[in-house]
């Protein structure tokens, strides 16, 4: 038994990497808020990092669903 992917899974990952990438910059724009809780708190900066992050996960997903939802118009 192979354990290697397979070639659909990998197109799957592909196709979705949009959307886990996205979601990877708000997990670290997450951490990097928590550690600046103990040097005075976020800055603006980390809050407008943040929301970006956030505006591209909600872009990735739309986009995603758009491409994978037969029943959608184009």
């Amino acid at each position: 038994m192979s354990t290697e992917p397979t070639a659909a899974a990998l197109a799957a990952i592909d196709t979705e990497w949009p959307l886990i990438a996205a979601e990877l910059d708000v997990l670290d724009a997450e951490i990097t808020m928590l550690y600046a809780e103990d040097h005075g708190g976020p800055t603006v900066l980390d809050w407008r990092r943040l929301r970006r992050a956030e505006a591209r996960v909600t872009r990735a997903a739309a986009d995603l669903t758009a491409r994978t939802d037969p029943h959608r118009a184009a």
